[in-house]
This record gives structure tokens, C-alpha cells and sequence, in this order.
């Protein structure tokens, strides 16, 4: 692989300044921040109302925990435009999720918003690898969905060639790939999984393809399937990190010359870790949930977001901000079964191990009686396609899963392509016990 790392010259001087410097001017935006969502958001100021506190009352960073929690559900209590903090007419971009669990959650953009987060995902595309003049592959879905047209604009504002190709028709993925020649892709890593497995149909070695860096976001991943797609397609794969109610891709990213985490661009979100079963704020190091607190967006302030993401905060490397380590999971999609603490990241850790099965998996859980039941359902790479390797793969798997992460599950291991592909973000996780 190319060494990519950016030149000290390229960066945005806020990237490796002092943590003194950073902290000033967080906190005189986030002072900044309270103010305008006290003012302007009916919401916020009846919740600091509720909660005895004034954005006055913000003198350190650390006074920030005196504050009420937002969550997603208060985006749904206020559809569609309850917590925009400017006009409607000044909000320049509205994106929606899919709303598949109830109402759909709606966020928007002032002008100067949609420039901010031009600016962020340039900052990490260019800690990605990606220079100015290359060609980016967008392979994120475009629409409500923020993931293609945040990539899509800060590709731009990085200076790149953008091929705005969205999600799906995978073999039109692979083409454009050897037409094109792009160096850059952003993409789901799911997804990124079909490229791959649509190279190998094709007969064309991802070796030897142009790709030198993928860009990869929308859904937990692990350092296994980063050592996975590097090994296939012999190029850097680097973490990003969003929200749409933060601000889409480009909140945090992994820089390419050290892969341990990712630096958050604390001049615009402050990050906090919390207990979730206590709301207690825990220090740098400690593992919990994840919340935002946007210091710099007009359109939609956000007051400690729980995000329900679970990581750990770390100091800087490559560069002066923090770090968050990879997402394990969120807390809202960990499996408890029978006790133990389960998340799809894990029983991905433990397919990714067996060379004899393809990168692709479901869970699917049951109830039988009172007794809740796990089934992990895989499939054979071509050589292990045989029933008698099947089997053999199925106990293995098994074991793994009971000796690793505690828990007897069942392992149905089908025949090469058996499983569920991806056109975007992953469904890892199939729910069939009753609702309660």
C-alpha cells in the first residue's frame, strides 16, 4: 500500500493546535451554542427551564453535564420543524431517516451549515489519504439518506473528481471502477463486501485495481474486516463516523498514518462519555455511550445527544483532538441473550476468523417457550461448499461463538450466496421473538 499520509503543510491549523487552545474555543462556542438553542428553540429552553439551569451558568467545559439530554425521540415528538433554530426559509437542506419505527426523524441546514460540513469531510477525506485531483467513488446512498450527498459535497470542496454513483447495481460498480480509475471510495463496508465478491464473479484481480483508499462508514466494523478488504484490495481502509442529527459523515475520522481511532473535530461537536444506565458523565478512557453536543451549527443545535453509540474517548495522535476508539456497537442494538451481552460486531470478529466462510452473516433470534435462541446464519466460500466442509465449518463457528463470547447459539452454514447481501447499510440482526 502507498504511504498516504498528508503533509503537516495540508492541514487546517486547528488540527495540531494546543489542547488549551482547542478548550478556549469550545468552550466560547459552546457558551455560544446554549445561548442560541435557549433563544431560538422552544424545547430547550423548557427543558433548562425544568432543569434550573441557564446557558449563563456555563463557565467550564465540565458545567456542560449540568444540562438536560437530548434524544432522538425528542426529534420525532417535534416533527418535522419543532427544533430548528432559525426560520424555515433560512434552512437551505433538509434530510430525513427512513422512518420505518414511526415517524421519520428530520434534520436541517443553513447555508453556512452545509459549508461547515463541506469543510469537515474534506478535513477527512484529506486524513483518509485522499489529495486534491483524485477521483472519489461515492458509493453511499444519495437521497434523505445524508451519508452520499455529505460525501458528495466534501469531496468537491476537497477538490476531488466526484463519481456520484449511490448505492446498488454492484457489477455497474465494478465497471466504472476499471473505467474510471478512481483512488478514493466511500462506502458502507457491507457494501464493500459485494464489490469484492463481484470482482471475484467478474474474474478481475482487486489487486491490481486503482482503489487506494477506502472510506468506510453508516454501520459498525471491525479490525478484521479492515485486514480483510486491505489484504483483497491491497489499499488503506479507514474508519468515518456521523450522524444525521449531529451533522452526517464527517463528525470523526480515522487519519491513514495511524489507524487507532478516530479524531473528532472537537472545534465543531464536543464529545462526552456517559454511563448509560446512569447518565453519569466518566472520564477519558472509560467505556460508555456516546453523546454530541454541536458548538457551531445554526439550523439544528443540538444540547448532549445521546448518540446510543458505545466507545471510549482516548487522547490525540496524528492529531491534537481526541480520539474515539471504532464503535462496538450501540446500546440500543446489543442482544441480551439469556443474560450475555451480544453485539453483531463480535460474531462478526469470530466469522471474519474462519477462512472457509465468506465475509457475510445474519442473526436471528427467537423465543421457544421462555427461552430466547440465537441463529447465526452464514455461507461457504466456494471451496468449503461441500456439505461435509459445511458441517465441519458450523460446529467450528459454533465453538467459537460459545468460548469467545459465552453463549450456545445454533450455525447454519448455506451454500455461496445464501446470505442476504447489503445494497447500503447491513441488516445484521433479524428479531422474530414477540414484543413484550
Amino acid at each position: 500500500m502507498k504511504d498516504l499520509a498528508p503533509s503537516p503543510t495540508t492541514l487546517d491549523p486547528i488540527e495540531i493546535a494546543s489542547i488549551d487552545e482547542i478548550r478556549a474555543l469550545q468552550l466560547e462556542r459552546m457558551q455560544w451554542s446554549l445561548r442560541h438553542a435557549y433563544d431560538n428553540v422552544p424545547m430547550y429552553k423548557q427543558r433548562f427551564d425544568q432543569a434550573g439551569v441557564h446557558p449563563d451558568d456555563l463557565h467550564a467545559l465540565t458545567d456542560l453535564a449540568k444540562f438536560p439530554f437530548t434524544t432522538k425521540s425528542d426529534l420525532r415528538d417535534n416533527y418535522p420543524f419543532g427544533l430548528f433554530a432559525v426560520p424555515r426559509e433560512q434552512i437551505v437542506r433538509l434530510h430525513a431517516s427512513s422512518g420505518t419505527t414511526g415517524k421519520p426523524t428530520v434534520v436541517g441546514y443553513t447555508r453556512n451549515d452545509i459549508d461547515m460540513w463541506a469543510d469537515m469531510v474534506a478535513r477527512s477525506m484529506r486524513a483518509s489519504g485522499t489529495k486534491p485531483g483524485d477521483i472519489a467513488h461515492i458509493a453511499y446512498g444519495y437521497g434523505l439518506f445524508t451519508g452520499g450527498l455529505g460525501a458528495h459535497y466534501g469531496a468537491e470542496r476537497l477538490g476531488c473528481s466526484v463519481v456520484p454513483v449511490s448505492g446498488g447495481m454492484t457489477e455497474r460498480q465494478v465497471t466504472l471502477i476499471e473505467d474510471f480509475r478512481p483512488t478514493t471510495i466511500m462506502v458502507t463496508p457491507s457494501y464493500m463486501l459485494n464489490i469484492l465478491e463481484q470482482y471475484e464473479k467478474a474474474g478481475i484481480d482487486p489487486r491490481k485495481c486503482s482503489l487506494e483508499v477506502g472510506i468506510f462508514g453508516a454501520e459498525p466494523w471491525t479490525n478484521a474486516m479492515r485486514a480483510e478488504v486491505e489484504e483483497a484490495f491491497d489499499m488503506h481502509a479507514v474508519d468515518i463516523y456521523g450522524l444525521s442529527e449531529i451533522l452526517g459523515p464527517g463528525v470523526a475520522n480515522e487519519c491513514v498514518e495511524t489507524k487507532d481511532g478516530l479524531h473528532i473535530w472537537e472545534d465543531h461537536f464536543y464529545p462526552e462519555i456517559i454511563d448509560p444506565e446512569t447518565d453519569e458523565v466518566l472520564h477519558d478512557g472509560e467505556m460508555g455511550e456516546l453523546v454530541f453536543t454541536t458548538i457551531t451549527k445554526e439550523g439544528l443545535p443540538m444540547i448532549r445527544y445521546r448518540t446510543r453509540d458505545l466507545t471510549r474517548l482516548l487522547p490525540g495522535t496524528a492529531r491534537s483532538m481526541r480520539r474515539m476508539e471504532k464503535i462496538t456497537g450501540r446500546s440500543d442494538d446489543m442482544i441480551i441473550l439469556r443474560g450475555v451481552n451480544i453485539f453483531p460486531t463480535q460474531v462478526e470478529e469470530q466469522v471474519l476468523s474462519m477462512p472457509e466462510l465468506a465475509p457475510h452473516f445474519q442473526i436471528e433470534l427467537t423465543r421457544d417457550g421462555r427461552m430466547d435462541a440465537m441463529v447465526v446464519h452464514v455461507e461457504a466460500t466456494d471451496k468449503a461448499a461441500s456439505d461435509q466442509a459445511r458441517a465441519v465449518a458450523a460446529k467450528a463457528l459454533t465453538h467459537k461463538i460459545k468460548s469467545v463470547i459465552g453463549v450456545s447459539t445454533t450455525v447454519t452454514v448455506g451454500t455461496p450466496g445464501s446470505v442476504e447481501r447489503s445494497q447500503g447499510k447491513a441488516r445484521r440482526v433479524i428479531d422474530k421473538r414477540p414484543k413484550e
